[in-house]
């Protein structure tokens, strides 16, 4: 066979193929189980294979990898445009091989078995402190309902929720009382899991460079620097410049122009929403300690006057986005230079280097 590109259509058990020769013209078409597709490509001679950036994608591109093919990921939100009259895997299929075709579009990374471990506790994470939040707030809907009012702070809130349970005369019923403290075990048991969780990310960011290096930046901390690490593997070298890694984040506004009118909007809040929403929240944290900083009267360095500037003449979340878009570009450039933030001379540097101004 002298076919050189075939574009598949992933699922879980049926596998649609559109085999193209060097012209981009179809020429084969086939629809595979799992066990055929893993067979499929021992003895072809196939050059490229193009697939869909979503689930179980990067497990199948170091497959093929590891037969010497190459393989391009695309974003699976640009496919959609290329897809011809009705939607169907055969047309899915077919769309790729267009879209490959495109320029513009580029392909995502592959992530390597780390990367997707590492992503997998901060999903983990992220699911039992969800979990820990919907309990408390339903401890706080029993409570209210029985006239008891509970401290807003979560802490706070569930060690008097404990007292009010121990309380043999409180006004909680004993039919609920049972199933409340069964609650309270549940948040306990989550807060050690979530605690356990984050001494293995501690543990692995000591044995990493890149968070080392990410770490010495204001407003990153542990969360931050090993979920960007796992998005990125530590290298940038795949981004043109801080701007399209801070665009990438989804941290750039929104443009809507014709002609001669330019606007920009709101963020776009596109790509990755745990890491957007972890440098959002550092660069909140940022904004507070510089406030509190400046009523003292203490000294502050570029990077925070020029964010306590930018909320003086705009409002304090447009400030934090655009702080978080400075974060993103100044994680860019130590990422880039492998040196950490801090050094005067350097902070500099990478101020000039990650300009940004702020729409008015």
């Amino acid at each position: 066979m002298n076919t050189t590109t075939v574009a598949v259509d992933l699922a879980k058990s049926v596998f649609q193929l559109a085999v193209a020769d060097t012209q981009w013209r179809v020429i084969e078409q086939h629809r595979l189980t799992r066990a055929q597709f893993e067979r499929w490509f021992i003895n072809r001679n196939v050059s490229l294979v193009i697939m869909e950036a979503c689930g179980s994608a990067h497990h199948w591109a170091r497959s093929l990898n590891a037969l010497g093919i190459e393989v391009k990921l695309l974003p699976a939100a640009y496919i959609r445009a290329y897809v011809k009259r009705n939607k169907t895997d055969a047309a899915d299929a077919c769309a790729l091989l267009e879209a490959a075709r495109c320029a513009d579009i580029r392909p995502v990374k592959i992530k390597s078995i780390e990367q997707q471990a590492l992503q997998g506790l901060h999903r983990t994470r992220s699911l039992w402190m969800g979990t820990r939040t919907s309990r408390i707030n339903a401890l706080r809907g029993f409570c209210r309902e029985f006239g008891i009012s509970v401290a807003t702070e979560s802490r706070n809130g569930i060690e008097q929720i404990s007292r009010v349970l121990a309380d043999p005369n409180t006004s909680v019923p004993q039919l609920i009382r049972g199933t409340m403290k069964l609650l309270i075990e549940e948040i306990r048991l989550l807060e050690a899991r979530v605690a356990q969780l984050e001494k293995e990310l501690t543990q692995l960011a000591k044995q990493s460079a890149a968070c080392t290096t990410l770490l010495s930046i204001p407003g990153i901390g542990l969360l931050t620097a090993t979920a960007m690490v796992a998005a990125t593997s530590g290298s940038v070298a795949h981004f043109n410049d801080a701007r399209h890694f801070a665009s990438w984040f989804g941290l750039t506004p929104k443009e809507y122009s014709s002609g001669s009118t330019r606007y920009l909007g709101h963020i776009s809040k596109r790509g990755d929403r745990y890491l957007r929403m972890l440098l959002t929240h550092g660069a909140r944290s940022v904004l507070r300690a510089a406030s509190v900083s400046f009523s003292a009267g203490r000294h502050l360095d570029e990077l925070r006057s020029w964010a306590l500037k930018v909320q003086g003449r705009t409002n304090h979340n447009k400030a934090a986005c655009a702080l978080a878009n400075k974060l993103a570009r100044i994680c860019y450039a130590t990422l880039r230079d492998g040196e950490d933030y801090g050094v005067e001379h350097k902070l500099n540097k990478k101020l000039e280097r990650t300009s940004y101004a702020m729409p008015a």
